[in-house]
């Protein structure tokens, strides 16, 4: 696959986070109350937001791929814990499985890195 598989798979898994920090843009309010109902501080959202935007951002541009990696999986870890934990409800445990999936894609990123057609692989010549 070379580089052009690294890049695609980049792409495959930046942009669910960039396109769920942008829904979370246009559905703020609906968001907020969806979070302040599982129990977590809508003043957090912006971070979230943040995080997912520039996580995805960075993860499709390859830019410090190991370190936002890293940091979109213990997020993705911790959204499952938090708003997939209901097992008894069939769609939240393969919600919760997704987020597990994307989790070890995420780590296959923190080890390997962005490989090539990326920032970091271009920072290195």
């Amino acid at each position: 696959m070379g580089k052009l598989g690294h890049l695609s798979a980049r792409i495959l898994m930046g942009q669910i986070f960039l396109l769920s920090g942008v829904f979370k843009i246009t559905g703020y309010a609906a968001t907020q109350g969806y979070m302040e109902a599982m129990g977590i501080p809508g003043i957090m959202l912006p971070l979230v937001i943040a995080l997912e935007v520039g996580g995805g951002l960075a993860i499709i541009l390859g830019w410090k791929t190991r370190w936002n990696a890293a940091a979109l999986a213990v997020f993705t870890l911790v959204a499952a814990a938090i708003f997939h934990r209901n097992f008894a409800d069939h769609m939240q445990q393969i919600m919760f499985m997704k987020n597990l999936a994307i989790t070890g894609g995420l780590l296959l990123l923190v080890v390997h890195g962005a490989g090539g057609f990326s920032l970091d692989n271009r920072r290195r010549r």
